[in-house]
Order: structure tokens, then sequence, then C-alpha cells
């Protein structure tokens, strides 16, 4: 059974940083390409295809995108060797809030449509305050 276990998050002021790790289990993270996902606050409920694609990495790491938002605030890394999976976050701000994802699928190539990615991390909660 594959699962994808993540950790981190927290509470910042703007300006702040916070890391999340995504651990995988029952999948190694080196057969396929990994990614981060956002959803709004108080959107638990909505559909995995509305998430917004905050990075994605491939197995390799050579191929590396961001979401728009970012604008080089977040760094996404992988150690294959540990099948963990991280994103740092620096320069956060408000509209940064929301519950972030971990996911993953086997192959070579990414995207951020949340729609064609297949194993799901539990959801880690962010909060920036003013």
């Amino acid at each position: 059974q594959v699962r994808l276990m993540q950790s981190g998050g927290g509470t910042v002021q703007a300006g702040g940083s916070l890391q999340l790790s995504c651990e995988a289990s029952g999948y190694l993270i080196g057969d396929g390409s990994m990614a981060w996902f956002r959803q709004g606050p108080g959107k638990h409920d909505a559909p995995v295809a509305g998430r917004e694609g905050v990075a994605a990495i491939s197995r390799d790491s050579k191929s590396i995108a961001y979401g728009d938002f970012v604008q080089g605030r977040f760094t996404i890394t992988r150690d294959n060797a540990k099948n963990i999976v991280t994103l740092q976050m620096n320069n956060l701000q408000p509209e940064d809030t929301g519950d972030y994802y971990c996911a993953g699928r086997v192959g070579r190539r990414i995207d951020l449509d949340a729609g064609r990615w297949t194993y799901w991390g539990q959801g880690s909660q962010v909060t920036v305050s003013p």
C-alpha cells in the first residue's frame, strides 16, 4: 500500500519560512515524479483536481516546475535514497495560507495538473498571519 506521510507546516508571520516534508512508503519516489499542491482553507472536501500546483520535480531532479505565484520564494528538492521530497517556503505571505498536499506518480514527466497525480499525502496546514 502506498502512503505519503507529510510533516511540517504550522503558523508563521508574513515574511517567515516553513518547510514541508513528504516521506513515501510502499512506493519508491525514485520511480516517478513528485509534487506539491495546495488548497485554500476550509476546502477539504473540494475535488482534488481543483488543487493549485505549487511545485513539481522529476525523478532525476533535472526538471522542476513552479506555480507562477511562487516567484522564487519556494524550493522543491528530493532525496531518492531517503524516499523524501521537501518543500522549503520562504517569504511566506497571508495569501499562501491553506492546506498543502504532497503528490506522486510513476513516470518521468512533470506538470502542475492535480488531476493527473496518483498518490496523495494527508495534507499539512500552513497559516501565514499579516
